[in-house]
């Protein structure tokens, strides 16, 4: 790799900064259509803004989480090569509109999402399913698991936190496949946080519980969603653990051909995202984590949180852009 694409740490500290460009300029583009009730045109306006912005990037990038696998999305699918080419060796987990339907209805927590880190350092999974467990930094390893109930994770964290079963919250995606576990989680005496969509945001508000009131993250979302917030994780601190739900053979035949051969298996954090990892996330609509965009007569602000794994380093950016042509 070219010497000066990569310091001694792994990726070039310049790109700290410059994949908020990437995540600005998608939110910005769905900022634009929150609350009109049109999740498909917020969605490609998103992704087709984070494309143009990642190919000023000076890398030689894959796309290996994107908007889908190559038969199924026409851009920043799984396996394009994006960048100028010309710089690192690079993968690339993107969410050009995490929360498509929360930003359709402009609800809380829509975000532009990117992580970036060394060749080979991200899961290449299919877009399916994926069950997933996450807490923050401070706990002792193991924790938490995929292989115990909901019962003993929830009394384990509050165990190891210090606390009665009745002060810990748990952050779970309103969905039907949920109902068993909601009820399980409720009967322990744990209050729960329900959340329509955004797990990535989810995940990420159990890193500051005392901030966000969320302790754990349990159920089942998106895979894309799990590898983003793995990456997110390694950057803040914290446990994480992830089962692909691969329960069909058409599922399990898609992910051997990216060279998955055990679909019971379970990915640590360290799994998911490893070695040098970038992340940066820009707020579409308000949430606990971001501001969303804000758009005036002559300047646009946004809100962006940018981070790096290999010194911790977590930055907040709040930008006014005042050449409202870069947006166009």
């Amino acid at each position: 790799m070219a010497g000066k694409q990569i310091d001694a740490s792994g990726l070039d500290r310049i790109l700290t900064l410059e994949i908020a460009r990437v995540t600005e300029r998608a939110a910005v583009a769905a900022a634009r259509l929150r609350g009109r009730g049109d999740e498909m045109a917020a969605d490609q306006v998103a992704v087709d803004a984070m494309r143009q912005e990642l190919n000023r990037l000076p890398i030689d990038g894959v796309v290996v989480i994107g908007e889908g696998e190559r038969d199924e999305a026409p851009m920043l699918y799984i396996g394009e090569e994006v960048g100028t080419r010309d710089g690192a060796k690079v993968d690339i987990a993107l969410d050009p509109l995490e929360g498509t339907t929360i930003c359709a209805k402009n609800m809380p927590n829509s975000l532009a999402v990117i992580a970036i880190a060394e060749k080979g350092s991200l899961l290449y999974a299919p877009d399916v399913y994926m069950e997933k467990i996450a807490i923050g930094p401070g706990y002792p390893a193991g924790t938490v698991s995929l292989d115990a109930s909901a019962t003993e994770n929830i009394q384990s964290i509050a165990c190891a936190k210090g606390v009665p079963v009745s002060e810990v919250t748990a952050c779970i995606l309103d969905r039907p496949r949920h109902a068993r576990m909601i009820e399980e989680v409720r009967a322990t005496g744990a209050a729960i946080y329900l959340i329509g969509d955004g797990d990535v945001a989810g995940v990420i508000h159990t890193t500051d519980p005392e901030e966000t009131g969320i302790d754990i993250y349990l159920g089942i979302g998106g895979a894309p969603e799990g590898v983003l917030a793995a990456a997110a994780l390694r950057c803040i601190g914290g446990q994480m653990q992830g089962r692909l739900q691969l329960n069909t053979q058409e599922k399990i035949d898609r992910a051997a051909k990216m060279g998955i051969s055990d679909p019971l298996r379970v990915y640590s954090i360290e799994d998911m995202a490893r070695g040098d990892v970038l992340f940066s996330a820009t707020g579409v609509t308000d949430g606990n984590l971001l501001k969303g965009v804000r758009f005036a007569a002559d300047a646009i602000t946004t809100h962006t949180i940018v981070m790096r794994s290999s010194s911790r380093t977590v930055r907040e950016i709040k930008a006014r852009h005042q050449d409202l042509d870069k947006f166009d």
